[in-house]
């Protein structure tokens, strides 16, 4: 049973950092990313960051390049997404989600989500 968890949101002021967790547990199938995608209230779902199976590659939307960073610990259990210079616009519920690959070593951030959990809310208001 493949389980995500979201955990790390709050309410911060513009300028401000979090870093939110995802805890993964009960995959067993294929190679799979993980996403980090976000809803806000109105919008469609937007995909942020994406780490490889492997590891070694990760990939950014052009709104947070520069500012979010995604890691991943040794045992590939836990995904984390430091984010710095929070502005307005990153309010959103964000999810982490599996994305299926047929490489280990590739992500994409406009890939398919294929299970997701119940978000964690982050708020950047002043």
């Amino acid at each position: 049973q493949l389980q995500l968890v979201e955990s790390g949101g709050d309410l911060v002021q513009p300028g401000g950092s979090l870093k939110l967790s995802c805890t993964v547990s009960g995959f067993s199938s294929g190679y799979s990313a993980i996403v980090w995608f976000r809803q806000a209230p109105g919008k469609e779902r937007a995909g942020v960051s994406c780490i490889s199976y492997s590891g070694t590659t990760t990939n950014y939307a052009d709104s947070v390049k520069g500012r979010f960073a995604i890691s991943m610990n040794n045992a590939k259990n836990t995904v984390f997404l430091q984010m710095n210079n929070l502005k307005p616009e990153d309010t959103a519920v964000y999810y982490c989600a599996t994305s299926r690959s047929p490489r280990p070593d590739i992500c994409s951030v406009k890939g398919r989500f294929d299970a997701w959990g119940r978000g964690t809310q982050v708020t950047v208001s002043s």
